[in-house]
Parts: C-alpha cells; structure tokens; sequence
C-alpha cells in the first residue's frame, strides 16, 4: 500500500471500530433501560450498520475473505428486515393491541418494492391471518438466506460455487437471483407495515428510521451487487496482483 492507501485503510478501520464501540455501549444502555419485549429487536435493528461495517472492514483487510464476510452482512441484514417489523408491532403495543386497534381498518397492499404500480389491488382486512402471512413474508428471508448462505459455503468448499460463473450449470446462477427474489417478497411486508404504521408512529421518528433502514439495503446489498457485476464484465480495471474480479468483490 502506498502512503494514500494506508491512510485510507486506517481511517476506515477507525470509523468500523468507532461504530462497533458505540454500537456496545448502546447495547447495555437497552439492556438497562429498555423494557424487555422492545430489547432483542432494538439491538437487532440498530446493529446493522456497525456489524455490517466490521464485516467490509475485515473483507477490507483480507480480501480472499470477502465472499465470507459478504455473506455474513447479508445473513444478519435478512434478520434485521424481519426485526424491523417486529419492532413497529411493539411500539404499537404487540400483535394484540394492534390487532384490537387496527381490526376495523384494512391494509393497503400496492406498495413496493413488489406491486407499487399495482393500484387496483384492493385493500386488505386486518385479521390474525393477514398478519401471521406479513410476519412469514419477512421471516421466510431470514430462515432461507442462511439455510442458502450455508449451502453456498458448502458448493464453496467443493469447488461447485463461484461467483465469476455465469454458465447455467453453475450454483451462483441459480442461488443469487432465488435470493433477490426472497429480499424482495421480505421487503414487501415492511413496507406494508409501515406504510399503515407511519402515522401512528411518528411521535416515535419511526420515518426517518425506516429511511436509515433503507439506506443501509442499498448501500450494503445493492451497491455491492451492482459493482460485482461491473467486475464480472471487466468493466472495473484489473490491477496486478488483483484481477478485475477480485478488485470487484473487494
């Protein structure tokens, strides 16, 4: 590394290390003053930009680790989407209250990022199926994104998985795009959620929160998806000893 490298490694080491710290010390200010039912899905919602932070700092610094530490992001952001809807459920109360305040309205579906063009899709009743079938649209990405995390480690380890083939018989193929399709079915029921909630939450900030929850989807999975591709099509410059690929995924 020369001089401008090393200066740069080092600043964002520091700001992943700031962000983990604080991170902690928020973890035992919730603990402490937090009631129990709001603790789990806080922590899990406000860890995402430091854990995912650490992860491209340590993918940073060990490059041929990148993929482990990609995957380790991706894994724990599929259980913040899920979190992040548990946690509006608990600042109105839990499933009961919502359930009992919510029962006589009904939940507008045309939404993104599935069916916002879709405006004659009709309003939903509220009832314990509906919100049973939100809670699965969300968790179904945070049970399936490890279970194919892990069966991707596994193709990895036998030289089946490889994120540079393309070919139709290859892993990487047919596993990445089945998990975009699952971010997208888990995005949806946030996006329900809080489109009904916004109101009643928004003594609670619960906006600029969700815009923050936005921002860190793009900024950790699309951003990398989209440069990824670039190196995939050799459009970023290779430069020796890392090829274009590795300069992609680093």
């Amino acid at each position: 590394l020369d001089i401008f490298g090393i200066i740069l490694y080092s600043v964002l080491t520091f700001m992943a290390t700031v962000s983990m710290l604080v991170f902690i010390e928020e973890c035992i200010y919730i603990y402490r003053k937090v009631p129990a039912n709001k603790k789990s899905v806080i922590i899990w919602v406000n860890g995402a930009a430091p854990v995912i932070g650490t992860m491209s700092c340590l993918g940073m610094w060990i490059p041929r680790a990148t993929m482990f530490t990609d995957m380790t992001s991706a894994c724990y952001f599929a259980i913040v989407v899920f979190k992040f809807l548990i946690l509006m459920l608990e600042e109105v109360g839990g499933d009961e209250v919502f359930l009992r305040r919510a029962g006589r309205h009904k939940l507008k579906i045309s939404t993104g990022p599935c069916c916002c063009c879709c405006l004659c899709l009709p309003y939903v009743a509220i009832t314990r199926r509906s919100l049973f079938l939100l809670k699965l649209g969300s968790f179904q990405f945070a049970l399936l994104k490890i279970v194919f995390t892990i069966l991707s480690i596994v193709l990895y380890t036998n030289g089946t998985y490889d994120l540079a083939d393309l070919n139709i018989t290859g892993a990487a193929i047919w596993i990445n795009p089945f998990v975009g399709i699952l971010t997208i079915i888990a995005l949806w029921p946030v996006a329900i959620m809080f489109m009904h909630l916004r109101i009643a939450l928004r003594t609670l900030r619960i906006i600029p929160k969700y815009a923050m929850y936005q921002l860190v989807l793009i900024l950790s999975q699309l951003q990398t998806a989209i440069i990824n591709i670039l190196a995939l099509n050799r459009i970023i410059a290779c430069t020796p000893p890392f090829s274009a690929a590795a300069r992609g995924y680093s």
